[in-house]
């Protein structure tokens, strides 16, 4: 077999679950507990260049794509990075294009790390959870102190660099409560891709029960229909959050290209330091360790019937009441992580933000198709908010307070949509 028979993107992790950071609500960290004998995580650079040329021969298409996460990996320096590509340039075969991806909390970055990605095309994905006082809440030093100024000086460099940056904000228990701001304050730094990754934590000794970190699951779907209609009104063609772009696609034809929502999964496995394939980022345990690619390669392990019956397990074991859910296309289910609540007839793997995630879905749909049917029309996307057209955001302007909700929350506007002080 010379390459894998279906798109793929591989998590690298060179520096394993190192990170100069000390995240409160970091499920990675943890991961050294599966090496507890090991003193360095670094990727030697025998197995950087084996996986950089096991990953180009697996990889379809003229573009071949890496994506190296963590941990943190700028705690590897520069000259690491610099050897990435060195390699990557060794082995790029003839009239193919190699990209590279990096995950960063920031703060690490200087002018040098930005030429750098800048002369070297890398797009960086900033981990960012809003203003600084729902931002430092979690993501702190090993000494506990806040990092938000120092992740803001790494965004305006790599702005300035004009390095491609999505922003990924992790909605927690405090944040969730302030969508108005916490989209407000990412328009007004410049940000124009956003990425909101719901907090979940399963509590081990609760069945069903979650951290207090936690985002409520309902309180999340009010956090997403907010920033929708922020969204909505004004920045559809200026700004992309990533579940908005995810829940357009059924309306438009198309498959999810996020791997949470799509009806199987399995095509993001992680890469270890040591060469360990695991079937995905949420499930590095020794469960679903397939193999390593020292020895067995990378393509062999992509194909093999374990990782092909764990994307489809998402599918085989959605509950019923998923099964007929009238927004199933956007969601199906959501990430198997997140499926450890009972459905209300009591079958077992109902995803735990689904009452959030359907009551956004269900808010959203209406807009998204009308906005889809303008698009294939080729007409402006500010058509879909024409009074004529009465789709359900312009409603939101016609609602007295007292009203109920057009949302359909079963609350009055002024406790819902209009306002989130009360959350």
């Amino acid at each position: 077999m010379v390459s894998a028979s279906r798109e793929f993107q591989v998590f690298a992790k060179p520096a394993g679950p190192i990170c100069n950071l000390d995240c409160r609500y970091c499920y990675y960290l943890k991961k050294q507990n599966l090496y507890p004998k090991v003193a360095s995580f670094r990727m030697p650079d025998s197995l950087l260049e084996e996986y950089i040329v096991q990953h180009i021969k697996a990889s379809q298409g003229p573009a071949i794509t890496f994506s190296w996460h963590g941990g943190e990996p700028t705690v590897l320096g520069l000259d690491y990075f610099r050897r990435i590509v060195a390699l990557q340039r060794k082995h790029q075969p003839p009239g193919r294009r190699i990209l590279n991806g990096v995950q960063t909390n920031g703060i690490l970055l200087d002018e040098e790390w930005c030429r750098f990605f800048s002369v070297e095309g890398f797009g960086v994905g900033l981990s960012l959870d809003g203003p600084a006082e729902m931002h430092d809440r979690y993501r702190v030093t090993k000494g506990q102190e806040p990092t938000h100024k120092q992740t803001m000086r790494a965004f305006e460099l790599l702005q300035r660099y004009k390095i491609p940056c999505d922003i990924l904000c992790v909605v927690h228990d405090q944040n969730v409560r302030y969508p108005t701001q916490v989209y407000r304050f990412f328009k007004e730094i410049g940000g124009q891709y956003l990425g909101f990754l719901p907090l979940v934590e399963p509590m081990e000794d609760a069945e069903g029960g979650v951290s207090p970190r936690t985002a409520p699951a309902e309180v999340f779907g009010t956090f997403l229909c907010a920033i929708f209609d922020d969204w909505i009104r004004q920045d559809t063609n200026r700004l992309v959050v990533q579940i908005f772009e995810e829940a357009s696609r059924p309306a438009r034809g198309l498959e999810h290209s996020l791997c949470i929502f799509r009806e199987t999964c399995g095509e993001i496995p992680v890469i270890e330091h040591n060469g360990d394939f695991f079937s995905c980022d949420h499930f590095v345990d020794a469960k679903h360790r397939l193999g390593n690619i020292r020895e067995t390669p990378l393509v062999e392990l992509l194909e093999s019937p374990a990782q092909k019956a764990f994307g489809q397990a998402k599918r085989d074991t959605l509950p019923r009441y998923c099964q007929a859910c009238e927004v199933r296309a956007m969601c199906n289910g959501g990430c198997p992580k997140d499926r450890f609540i009972q459905a209300p007839d009591g079958e077992e793997g109902l995803n735990y933000l689904c009452p959030g995630l359907k009551r956004f879905f269900s808010y959203s749909r209406p807009c998204l198709l009308k906005l889809a049917s303008r698009s294939q029309a080729k007409l402006p996307p500010e058509r879909v908010m024409r009074p004529a057209e009465a789709t359900h955001v312009k409603r939101l302007a016609k609602t007295s307070r007292n009203d109920p909700c057009p949302c359909g929350s079963g609350r009055k506007y002024k406790k819902c949509c209009l306002s989130t002080s009360y959350l």
